[in-house]
């Protein structure tokens, strides 16, 4: 079925050695026959994602971007660990197989897991999906609903009360990611110091402590193929912590681009978020709030947030295709995506009311 995602030839620089990963998944699942067939997910712009196929038996395996990471990042280890605590309370993260911190195997920690068969969606709606408003209503719903669920894990009792420091979540990231974006920075970018300085005069304190995916998006939310409002599955926890709700949803809206957004920002579009039936952000917030009972009078704060540790993201990317450590061009504007998210930060604040 085409609309089930599907992996692609490996990028020029990323291949992974097949004699060394078939030797390590004869050793993981001795039961293994034939040689692998590696291919890639083309998705995302952070960790690198693999399919490996024994014939019919396919398996999906993690590994870091090459080229400079910053500290504390990429950690494939600490994420299939905090799978494997979550998989019992929380089923829709995929069983995980084996974890390798080998590095003679490919040169870098490395996870397997099970490949989830499914539907993800990126940028627009595959041809196939034909939805109606309301039914693009319904799936939203659905899948904010995913999130509500996932804060409302108790995560004392999944024994994932180590995963993170909890309270003090808020200023903890704002000057953690002030201080990544300053490490960044490269000279066709702004410096996002007027940003920094309003986050930091208004920062709230924690609404609450919870379970927090921190890239919480369409395209790591896997669909049932034969029925697309079930999600079998949600996808990409390297970032997964304790920490505050709102924080967390800041983060997903800084991706949620809206039919009536501004030409930049729907260039950076990455989920069919501008769909007829998707809610606005405005409409995400008061639904998710009512949800989950987390409320604050006015959203600014998290929203400006969210686009600002957007901009640090992209920037930490851009920072190692700027010096040559990485030749994938998608890369290639994230510089100018970096610009942009400066001045919408900028705009948001200029309105606020806080």
């Amino acid at each position: 079925m085409t609309l089930i995602d599907q992996a692609v030839t490996t990028r020029e620089g990323e291949e992974l050695d097949t004699a060394a990963i078939d030797r390590y998944m004869k050793q993981a699942l001795p039961e293994l026959a034939g040689t692998p067939k590696i291919t890639q997910y083309p998705g995302g712009a952070s960790n690198l994602t693999y399919r490996i196929d024994y014939g019919p038996r396919s398996f999906v395996l993690r590994r870091p971007p090459h080229g400079r990471i910053a500290k504390s990042a990429h950690d494939m280890l600490r994420e299939a660990r905090i799978m494997r605590a979550l998989k019992p309370v929380y089923p829709y993260v995929p069983d995980i197989i084996a974890l390798c911190d080998d590095h003679t195997v490919i040169g870098a920690d490395f996870y397997i897991m099970e490949r989830l068969e499914g539907i993800i969606l990126r940028q627009n709606f595959p041809r196939e999906l034909d939805l109606s408003e309301a039914d693009t209503r319904k799936l939203c719903i659905n899948v904010i609903d995913k999130l509500v669920d996932l804060h409302k894990v108790d995560y004392k009792a999944a024994g994932l009360d180590n995963i993170g420091k909890g309270e003090g979540y808020v200023k903890r990231q704002i000057d953690g990611w002030s201080d990544r974006f300053r490490k960044a920075i490269t000279p066709d970018v702004g410096d996002f110091e007027a940003v920094m300085s309003w986050l930091q005069e208004k920062m709230p304190d924690d609404v609450a402590t919870c379970i927090i995916h921190n890239d919480f998006r369409f395209d790591n939310v896997v669909l049932n193929p034969d029925n697309p409002f079930e999600i079998v599955g949600v996808l990409d926890w390297e970032m997964a912590t304790l920490g505050d709700p709102l924080m967390d949803l800041g983060n997903s809206l800084a991706y949620w681009v809206q039919a009536d957004d501004e030409g930049p920002f729907q260039m950076m579009r990455r989920q069919p978020t501008h769909q007829r039936g998707m809610l606005t952000r405005a409409e995400v917030v008061e639904y998710y709030q009512e949800k989950s009972g987390f409320k604050v009078d006015r959203f600014d704060f998290y929203e400006v947030y969210g686009l600002f540790r957007l901009a640090a993201i992209i920037q930490q990317i851009y920072y190692r295709f700027y010096h040559g450590q990485t030749q994938d061009k998608r890369f290639a504007g994230f510089g100018h995506a970096c610009k942009y998210l400066e001045m919408r930060c900028q705009k948001l604040i200029d309105k606020s009311e806080l």
